[in-house]
């Protein structure tokens, strides 16, 4: 599950939550060379004939378009999430892909953890309501995740008040 606990000397806890990446950049790159070596595979026929420089810029687009996807993916994933917990309040800060970052802030003791079964734009949606807005967590988690986070964060918030 990508969501880490760190407990800081001050007394606060933080929660970091990131999306899942499936594969990491050096899978990426035997991805890519493997891609490439399967796709010369057929090239062989044609070494030394004209035939090869009418196939060659369209290998070299599907290369180019294959990596340019991975890397839109990873950009994507640099989307995080980090929620600070203590006594004096809760903070919890979303930096999108751009690197803008958005910051919500409420009394702990007023805090309301829900998961919506149904009903929410997907399913077993996570909100944060308190300090008079109602914000999602971790977004990019699967249900079962959003599941074991709302219980985790639940028992978290008890021992805070």
């Amino acid at each position: 599950m990508p969501v880490k606990w760190n407990e800081c000397a001050d007394g606060k806890t933080e929660l970091v939550l990131w999306p899942h990446r499936s594969l990491p950049r050096r899978g990426f790159a035997f991805f890519i060379l493997g891609t490439c070596l399967l796709a010369l595979l057929p090239m062989l026929a044609v070494l030394g004939t004209p035939v090869l420089w009418g196939v060659l810029p369209f290998f070299a687009l599907a290369i180019g378009g294959l990596w340019l996807a991975f890397g839109r993916n990873y950009r994507d994933a640099e989307l995080h999430e980090v929620l600070t917990l203590s006594r004096e309040g809760l903070n919890l800060r979303r930096v999108d892909t751009r690197g803008a970052m958005r910051d919500w802030s409420a009394e702990p003791y007023w805090v309301k953890l829900e998961l919506h079964e149904a009903g929410g734009p997907v399913p077993q949606y996570l909100t944060l309501a308190g300090g008079g807005r109602v914000v999602e967590l971790g977004a990019f988690l699967s249900p079962d995740e959003r599941v074991a986070l709302a219980a985790d964060l639940r028992a978290r918030l008890a021992a805070l008040r």
